[in-house]
């Protein structure tokens, strides 16, 4: 009997899923006294001692004396309860303490209630348990007496060269050689200099608003839309031109022809909403004041239609098939206060600078030129400045840029296809860009380094472009016809694009950023220029 209670001894102190008793103490031990705690450490060591006594005389004797067996007797009323006798003896004392009662625990329960520790919860995805049971066996073949789980396994991960067999984290797999994650800047947590500013901003890449304009001329050459400071839209479709409030959506007829010949030109006097220039196919200008719905003067001087006009104060000058640049003080009896030999086929369009000191004017004669303002008057001179003869069709798209004094934007027709940046101070080109389609009108924006271009064959799209590198920004689509004229609204967040689709169409790609918008435009008719002066018939 005694053999089988020292073989039952044996695997009890080799198994590794056994209790561990060198764990923390309960709490309720802790609270029991240190007195209480004593019996109990000082019996757990002499059983300790009395186990390995018992295990070291059973190696060298193969025969059970009685002394043995004097042994085995103890260890087996002292032993460490296994997992049935702690399932059996689960229950903890009671909390509440009657008095005249003793709180001491009896050495039977105290030796039978095992000191329970933290769990230990591995990482089984990274454990190699072949490696693990492999190095435990190996520990207890070289040892002659059973060793402790927990030295067993700790030499053996002390020894291994393989890595850690337990880990209670699992690190990511590392990405393959080469490998970009799209997504990185969403779990970047890096942070962004201040001195960074974002420059990206949404540009919509369809219509606001679509209008109807049915008759409107399908002709490269004409120039029949012109947005006013006071936020009124002027537009010649067919014979009459029609004024749009964009505020409020009212449209009104200013005038209308007799018979079929179409306007050629509107333009708007700088800083009104109230007088507009009409250039006719009869090659007369006309002045109109737009509140009254009235005409005021008719001006002639051209032989052929009056495709261009451009507003310098009080001179309005008219380019005309002829080929002829006439200038017209409005407020003088005789308008015509000079008169240029300008190109040798139609003026395709005319545009003052801001400040007022060139006018540069295109030409089917693939010509730009540029005419110096005539010192004291608000004209130019008879000769030209700068006459340049890069394009190689019809110069239509001309464009000077708001915020950089002496900076020009040219297009060409079908043939060219090309934008030019030139600086009418040095008469430098500054760049060509191709844009695989031909150039019928330019802006620049007037809040972002950028100019939009509105094209015909093939495309018929509008194109944002980034200065000064002239990179594509942004591709318009929409119109299924080219797009024949570009304007500006006065707040310059938005373009409106006349199509020879009959339609117009209102793109707002100049947005500002709602933190740095400014003030609304007053949609109020500004003061006219012309109401200081006297106008003639």
């Amino acid at each position: 009997m005694a053999q089988f209670n020292y073989l039952n001894e044996l695997n009890s102190l080799a198994t590794i899923d056994g209790p561990i008793t060198r764990g923390p103490l309960q709490r309720w031990v802790k609270k029991s006294g240190a007195e209480n705690m004593n019996p109990t450490l000082s019996t757990s060591k002499n059983i300790s001692n009395a186990n390995l006594s018992g295990i070291n005389q059973s190696m060298h004797k193969l025969s059970v004396s009685a002394n043995q067996s004097c042994n085995n007797s103890v260890l087996s009323a002292n032993k460490t309860p296994t997992r049935a006798d702690i399932r059996k003896n689960k229950k903890t004392p009671s909390k509440n303490k009657s008095p005249g009662r003793s709180t001491t625990p009896t050495p039977n329960k105290a030796s039978k209630t095992p000191n329970k520790a933290d769990r230990f919860i591995p990482s089984r995805s990274n454990t190699n348990y072949d490696l693990c049971h492999y190095m435990l066996t190996r520990e207890e073949e070289k040892s002659d007496e059973p060793t402790l789980a927990t030295e067993a396994l700790s030499k053996a991960l002390g020894e291994t060269d393989q890595g850690r067999l337990l880990q209670y984290t699992c690190k990511a797999p590392a990405a393959p050689e080469g490998y970009q994650n799209r997504l990185r800047v969403v779990y970047s947590q890096a942070k962004v200099p201040s001195t960074v500013k974002n420059t990206s901003r949404y540009i919509p890449h369809s219509p606001d608003r679509i209008l109807d304009a049915p008759d409107i001329v399908d002709d490269f050459y004409l120039n029949i839309l012109d947005w006013s400071a006071s936020n009124i839209l002027a537009v010649a479709l067919g014979n009459a031109v029609y004024l749009w409030n964009a505020g409020t959506g009212q449209i009104e007829e200013l005038m209308c022809l007799e018979g079929n010949d179409p306007v050629c030109s509107v333009q708007w006097v700088q800083g009104s909403g109230s007088h507009l220039a009409v250039g006719l196919s009869s090659g007369v200008v006309e002045l109109w004041d737009c509140e009254k719905i009235k005409r005021l003067r008719v001006m002639d001087g051209h032989s052929a239609r009056v495709g261009s006009l451009a507003w310098n104060l009080y001179v309005v000058s008219s380019g005309s098939r002829d080929g002829n640049i006439v200038h017209h003080d409005v407020r003088q009896r005789d308008h015509n206060v000079a008169t240029i030999n300008a190109h040798t086929q139609e003026i395709c369009n005319l545009k003052w600078s801001p400040d007022g000191k060139y006018l540069a004017s295109g030409g089917n004669d693939n010509e730009l030129n540029i005419w110096p303002l005539a010192q004291g008057h608000h004209y130019t001179q008879t000769q030209y400045l700068y006459s340049f003869r890069s394009h190689l069709a019809a110069v239509k798209g001309l464009a000077w840029c708001p915020w950089s004094n002496g900076i020009l934007a040219s297009g060409g027709g079908t043939a060219d296809r090309t934008i030019r940046i030139w600086n009418v101070n040095t008469g430098a080109n500054l760049s060509t860009v191709d844009t695989k389609s031909q150039v019928c009108s330019i802006l620049w924006s007037s809040h972002y380094k950028e100019l939009i271009s509105g094209h015909g064959y093939a495309n018929n799209q509008l194109v944002i472009w980034k200065y000064p590198s002239m990179a594509r920004v942004a591709d318009l689509t929409g119109h299924v016809a080219r797009v024949l004229h570009l304007c500006l609204s006065p707040d310059g967040t938005s373009v409106l694009s006349a199509g020879a689709d009959e339609t117009l169409r209102l793109w707002k790609v100049f947005m500002l950023d709602p933190a740095k918008k400014k003030d609304p435009v007053d949609t109020k008719a500004a003061k006219s220029l012309l109401n200081m002066n006297s106008l003639i018939r």
